[in-house]
C-alpha cells in the first residue's frame, strides 16, 4: 500500500502540524484500523501488537495520536516531506490567498457585468416597467457575498488543492527519476 494512498484517505493528513491537533473522526479511526488489519494480514504485526495498536487507534482523540501506530507500517514517499512542512513552508498559503482574491475579483466583475447588461436591456426595452434586473443582480451579489464571507474556507480549500497538486508533481518527478533508462 502506498504512503500517499493511506495518508490521502484521511480528511486531513495526521502528519501535518496544522492537522495534528484536529479531533479524529470515526472515519479517521476506521482508515487507521484498516491499515492495521492489512499489516496483520500481511504478517507485519503479530496478534498481540495488533490488539494493542487497534485498541489505541479506537480511543484516539486527535489525529496526531494515530500517527505512531501507523508510521512504521506505511513507507515514506516523496510527498511526506511536503506534508510534514505544511503549506506555509511552500508558499502555498500565499498562492491560496491569491486564488481567493482572483475568485473575489471574478465575483465582483460578474456582478458588474450582469448589472450593466440587464439594466441596459431593461432600459432599451421597457424603461419604467418592472425592474426585473434586480433578480439576476441579487444572485450575483449573493455569490460575491459568499466569496467574501467564506474567505477562510475558500483559502483552505485552495491550499488543500495546491498541496495535492504539489504532492503529485513530486511523486511524478520521483517516479521519472526511478524509471530505467532515464537520464537521472
Amino acid at each position: 500500500m502506498s504512503s500517499s494512498g493511506v495518508w490521502g484517505r484521511f480528511d486531513h493528513d495526521p502528519r501535518s502540524p496544522q492537522s495534528s491537533r484536529l479531533r479524529a473522526s470515526d472515519r479517521d479511526r476506521d482508515v487507521a484500523h484498516g491499515v492495521l488489519g492489512d499489516a496483520f494480514a500481511d504478517g507485519r504485526l503479530d496478534h498481540a501488537e495488533y490488539d494493542v495498536r487497534s485498541s489505541a487507534v479506537m480511543v484516539a482523540n486527535v489525529l496526531a495520536e494515530l500517527v505512531p501506530h501507523l508510521e512504521d507500517l506505511v513507507p515514506d514517499d516523496p510527498g511526506s516531506a511536503i506534508a510534514a512542512r505544511g503549506p506555509e513552508a511552500l508558499g502555498l498559503h500565499e498562492q491560496a490567498v491569491d486564488l481567493w482574491a482572483k475568485d473575489r475579483r471574478e465575483a465582483v466583475m460578474g456582478l458588474v457585468g450582469i448589472s450593466v447588461i440587464t439594466w441596459t436591456i431593461w432600459a432599451a426595452t421597457m424603461l419604467g416597467g418592472f425592474p426585473w434586473p434586480l433578480f439576476p443582480m441579487l444572485a450575483a451579489a449573493m455569490n460575491t457575498m459568499r466569496t467574501q464571507l467564506n474567505k477562510r474556507d475558500i483559502i483552505q480549500e485552495h491550499e488543500r488543492k495546491l498541496l495535492k497538486r504539489e504532492r503529485k508533481a513530486v511523486e511524478a518527478r520521483a517516479a521519472s527519476e526511478l524509471e530505467p533508462g532515464s537520464d537521472a
